[in-house]
């Protein structure tokens, strides 16, 4: 019997390491799937990662053996389903539920754990990340370049839980501590987590303060005729008060588009923004995460200005995306 499986597990890694050029691609197609949708969504978010399992992981994973002896992937293939890693890093712990929710609209999600809450209910601090194991249906897979029926693992994590992870996967990769050391490791690993939590915390209560703090600036002069990010996140912040922030860059971009509309200044943008019907668009949007500011400007300029929205310059690399949304809105 060990012989028997000793040869599938041969098998199983020959037939990995043959596909495995494509499996990269994959993974490729699996990253930009995942920013699209957080772009499109107006989530912000730190980065958006790839990594393909080498050959020589899951090797080591494919012969794993339980305690009885028995191989733990009997089918390697397809029992082992990190091999195309995903992971995107947020700011705060808000981004990492909205990220999930997002995620879980539109694409077909397998398994979802949350390691932190699994952690926090054995009574420990410790590594904490959301773990997500998703799919694609055939009409997402052709388009997106992705394999049909290829699962991706999703690691969702806030900058300061990427740290902890890291760092001591680092230092654990390079050597085992040894015995005398380890609780003191363990210790200090500890504290660091409850740490790290404890600033997870803060920082979105920052950010929750910030919000409410915010006034929309006074128009200024400026030899940029755009509105600032700036000036633009402040204005937001107050219309969409139940919005979350975006990333900076995308306000950037929208202001360049307010631009293309003839629309430069706050004051202008405001009168705009009176003649939305925003529960009208929420109803026929059916948002199923929390949406960002900037999607939901985009959202509500595409309402106003119609097809002239979706052919605007800037609107050129996401224009069928655009005309699906508006035909959402005027159905």
């Amino acid at each position: 019997m060990a012989s028997s499986q000793s040869v599938r597990v041969r098998k199983a890694i020959s037939r990995y390491a043959a596909g495995h050029e494509q499996l990269r691609a994959a993974t490729d197609s699996y990253v930009a799937l995942v920013t699209q949708l957080l772009d499109d969504a107006g989530i912000n978010y730190l980065a958006v990662t790839g990594r393909t399992k080498s050959v020589e992981s899951f090797a080591g994973k494919a012969a794993r053996r339980t305690t009885g002896g028995r191989l733990a992937f009997p089918t390697p293939l397809t029992d082992i389903t990190d091999q195309i890693g995903v992971r995107v890093v947020t700011y705060v712990l808000a981004d990492v539920d909205a990220v999930a929710q997002l995620l879980a609209s539109q694409l077909e999600v397998r398994d979802d754990r949350d390691m932190g809450q699994e952690t926090a209910a054995e009574g420990r601090f410790g590594y904490s990340s959301r773990h997500l194991l998703v799919a694609v249906d055939d009409a997402r897979a052709e388009q997106a370049g992705v394999p049909v029926g290829r699962p991706a693992s999703v690691q969702i994590r806030t900058v300061l839980q990427h740290a902890w992870a890291e760092f001591e996967h680092d230092i654990r990769y390079k050597g085992s501590v040894p015995a005398e050391h380890a609780f003191d490791f363990d210790r200090r690993f500890t504290l660091a987590a409850g740490l790290l939590e404890l600033a997870d915390q803060q920082f979105s209560a920052i950010r929750d303060r910030h919000r409410k703090e915010l006034s929309a600036p006074a128009d200024g002069a400026d030899d940029d005729p755009r509105i600032s990010a700036t000036d633009l996140a402040a204005f937001l912040a107050g219309q969409f008060a139940d919005a979350g922030w975006s990333r900076t860059d995308h306000y950037t971009w929208i202001s360049g588009l307010l631009l293309e509309l003839g629309i430069s200044s706050l004051s202008e943008l405001r009168d705009v923004l009176r003649t939305v019907d925003v529960p009208s668009i929420e109803a026929r949007m059916g948002y199923r995460y929390p949406p960002g500011a900037v999607r939901r400007l985009d959202d509500s300029l595409l309402s106003v200005h119609r097809q002239r929205y979706v052919e605007l310059h800037g609107n050129a690399h996401r224009r069928g995306l655009l005309a699906a949304r508006l035909a959402r809105l005027t159905a």
